[in-house]
């Protein structure tokens, strides 16, 4: 397999002799392309040679049958109309005297399925690809082979296929001819070109796709209805790969599920989407692996398996997909649960971060929602390096605003904007000044997270448009009390709003929106402040002041927060929105909600981020280990005991009884609840930047809930920081390890503050006792 090249930055490679060329004909299957080539002669050995591809839809490409890179779903998905990502890829290794480069185009997200309006092809209905193969000789010359009328474009065995309904495959149509050197096959014909303008082409920011890893079956067995059932032991993304022998014709097919219901798959949270994967057997040994599609699933039905259930268990494995990202932080403690929490956290991640961050992978929606991603941005920068990731995403969310007219989407890439139906996005285009809290937030938020875990003035500095923007537009959109009104979704799946109206929460949604607001206009002087643009921070400041003083004024009185709900003192507490004198009473006034609830969580979106840290803030840490460690339902650890392993979408995805909630919105991979794995890292650990970029760290571990040890390793721009504490004897023992080029305070329960430098330390410090 080829070896993957870094992707160029800035400008194109040269100039491009490629065109875009799609098959000349329909097929009832996914097309394929090719062309057959020598070596240009007398120019001495091939030094190097590369790939430059990108498709409308997805491409598979092979250089003598062989796969060029490990990367699947290529490009992915960005902002098509003006954002075309194009990969690069290393091929020196497969070039042979006489060639055949290939491509299988998929349908993807150009023109399969998108969104839950069941509409196809939101962005065009050809499928074809953009392909140049350049080869550098000893002499210096270069061989470029690119797509144009010469190629050729016949069928494939895939039959169909959709990233929301699965793949058919029929191994009978397989013929390897296609991918090697030498005439095509019979019944293949020509290409033509289609019409694309190239400035569109843009390199990868972020990183590919990838498969990560695979998991061999943890059971087989039959249902109560007679069907054979798999179960992987873990909520993925990805499929699965089949190895079958069997009668030529004979079909087997899969369907997938993260859930059983009645001891059965439960398809219903999927909707519309098929998820079935088919394949028809060759009639000798068949490997079938479905790469144009992807599946979020735990348990995978199976009709037609020719053989024993122990022989499948040996036959079938799910392949984990998502975007290649590097882990960079961990998180362990002494409560099992609090483990297997963490680790659905970060589960939930890794299958929602598949090139673009979605709000869930496995029904027909997985789409960009910027809200989910506002409210987990600041756990995903703990544990996985996604600098480069939310650059490309953010790149989109820009572009998108800019032809939007500074509008912020719903979702990024905005597919929203092609269907042919009118919902909250055709609304908001049609108002004057439409900001959505939280949602439209995003563009603060997000790069804000990012600027602050890896300290990167570049990146800050490319996001910063964005960001006035969006400020500028919050002035704009505020009305004439200096409150943010308007359509907002407001604290969204509260736990307390009906299973069919996640937006009718207790907090009032102007309450929500104007907090909400009023954080990235401070993030925005932030931004403004760092990069030396004065009057910038100056004027985004005087926005910030006169929404905190439009919300001390509406909504608060002698420590009370209007609505009187935890997601309205959370807000108000942990965006540093109220006055000194009436921080400490709202405080205590949360705690007592809390308390008075049962420990039961009882934020939504909005909330659940903040509830936490404002608990901690105002001196209640045991009410937030309570909140944290509470097992009933609403609760964070309910879904762990009920054998989650990813974060569900709503507290109660699944009633205490086994049965799947009512609502139409029923994910078991979510990850905004997930949101708490921030608290998990800053204060049960206690490991944050002090700085941006982690140039001195703050170190501050909060024991409690019973716990007796907890760990996080964290690996900064400047080497791994680790911390642990354990409780011993009626002491807190802390050993901490700063990395070279970063310092940290040490900031331990009832001692005063220690600056250290690089190296390891100890710590031993009395916890007093009540």
């Amino acid at each position: 397999m080829a070896t993957p090249t870094d992707a160029p930055k800035g400008a194109l490679p040269g100039t491009w002799k490629a065109r875009m060329i799609g098959p000349d004909r329909h097929r009832d299957s996914a097309p394929r392309l090719r062309r057959s080539f020598r070596c240009d002669a007398g120019h001495g050995a091939v030094v190097s040679a590369e790939i430059l591809a990108t498709a409308l839809g997805v491409c598979d490409v092979t250089l003598n049958g062989r796969p060029v890179t490990a990367d699947v779903l290529t490009p992915g998905w960005s902002s098509y109309e003006w954002r075309l990502r194009y990969a690069k890829w290393d091929v020196t290794a497969l070039v042979e005297p006489e060639s055949v480069i290939a491509v299988t185009l998929g349908a993807g997200w150009y023109s399969g399925r998108l969104g839950f309006a069941e509409e196809r092809a939101l962005y065009g209905t050809s499928r074809a690809a953009l392909l140049e193969l350049r080869i550098h000789f000893e002499d210096g010359h270069v061989q470029t082979v690119a797509t144009d009328e010469s190629w050729e474009s016949g069928p494939s065995e895939i039959l169909s296929d959709d990233l929301y309904d699965g793949e058919t495959i029929d191994a009978r149509q397989r013929d390897d001819r296609w991918s090697r050197p030498g005439p095509a096959p019979e019944g293949w014909s020509g290409v033509v070109t289609v019409d694309f303008d190239d400035v569109r082409l843009t390199p990868y920011i972020g990183p590919p796709i990838r498969r990560q890893e695979e998991l061999a079956p943890q059971r087989v067995w039959r249902s109560p209805a007679g069907a054979t059932l798999i179960d992987f032991g873990q909520n993925v993304v990805g499929w699965t790969r089949l190895e079958v022998t069997g009668g030529a014709g004979h079909a087997v097919t899969l369907r997938h599920a993260e859930v059983l219901e009645h001891e059965e798959i439960g398809l219903r949270p999927l909707r519309t989407a098929k998820v079935t994967d088919r394949y028809v057997l060759s009639g000798g040994h068949d490997v079938f692996e479905p790469t144009l599609t992807f599946h979020g699933f735990r348990y995978v039905e199976v009709d037609g398996w020719p053989g024993s259930d122990d022989e499948l268990a040996t036959a079938i494995r799910a392949v984990v997909i998502g975007s290649d990202l590097e882990r960079i932080g961990w998180f362990s403690c002494s409560d099992p649960l609090l483990n297997q929490l963490h680790s659905n956290i970060v589960w939930g991640m890794r299958g929602n971060f598949v090139d673009v961050p979605t709000d869930c992978p496995q029904r027909d929606e997985r789409l960009g929602w910027t809200g989910d991603l506002s409210a987990f941005v600041g756990t995903a920068v703990y544990l996985y390096d996604v600098q480069s990731f939310l650059h490309d995403w953010l790149r989109d969310l820009a572009v998108e605003q800019e032809h939007a007219g500074g509008t912020i989407p719903l979702i990024v890439p905005d597919s929203f904007k092609l269907e042919q139906r009118q919902g909250m996005s055709w609304r908001l285009a049609r108002a004057q000044h439409p900001v959505v809290a939280l949602w439209h937030d995003a563009a603060c938020w997000v790069p804000w997270a990012a600027w602050e875990a890896y300290g990167d003035l570049e990146v800050l500095r490319d996001e910063y448009p964005s960001m006035a923007a969006y400020a500028r537009e919050i002035a704009l959109a505020v009305s004439d009390d200096g409150l943010l009104r308007g359509e907002q979704f407001g604290d969204w799946l509260d736990p307390d709003a009906p299973p069919g109206k996640p937006g009718n929460g207790k907090t009032d949604p102007v309450v929500v929106a104007t907090a909400c607001v009023y954080r990235s206009a401070m993030m925005a002087r932030g931004a403004a402040d760092a990069l030396g643009r004065s009057e910038d921070a100056a004027e985004f400041g005087r926005t910030a002041e006169r929404l905190r003083r439009a919300f001390n004024t509406a909504f608060v009185s002698d420590g009370r927060v209007h609505s009187d709900s935890p997601t309205a003192y959370a807000l108000a507490i942990a965006f540093d929105l109220l006055d000194e004198s009436e921080q400490e009473a709202a405080g205590d006034r949360l705690a007592h909600l809390v308390r008075e609830a049962g420990h039961l969580v009882s934020t939504g979106f909005a909330g659940t981020p903040f509830i936490l840290p404002a608990l901690s803030k105002t001196g209640h840490l045991e009410t937030a280990y309570r909140l944290l460690m509470q097992t009933e339902c609403p609760s964070w650890l309910y879904p762990v005991t009920m054998g989650a392993t990813t974060v569900w979408e709503r507290w109660d995805s699944m009633l205490p009884d086994g049965s799947i909630n009512p609502g139409e919105m029923t994910s078991f991979n979510h990850y905004a609840f997930g949101a708490v794995g921030e608290w998990m890292h800053r204060v049960v650990a206690g490991i944050a930047p002090a700085e941006p970029g982690y140039r001195t760290i703050s170190i501050a571990p909060r024991p409690g809930g019973g716990l007796t040890w907890a760990r996080a390793d964290l690996d900064t721009p400047h080497g791994r920081a680790s911390v642990r504490w354990s409780i011993e004897h009626g002491s807190m023992r802390l050993e901490a390890v700063v990395p070279e080029g970063s310092a940290a305070v040490v900031d331990l329960p009832g001692v005063p503050d220690v600056k250290v430098g690089p190296g390891r330390h100890e710590f031993d410090v009395p916890l007093r006792t009540a």
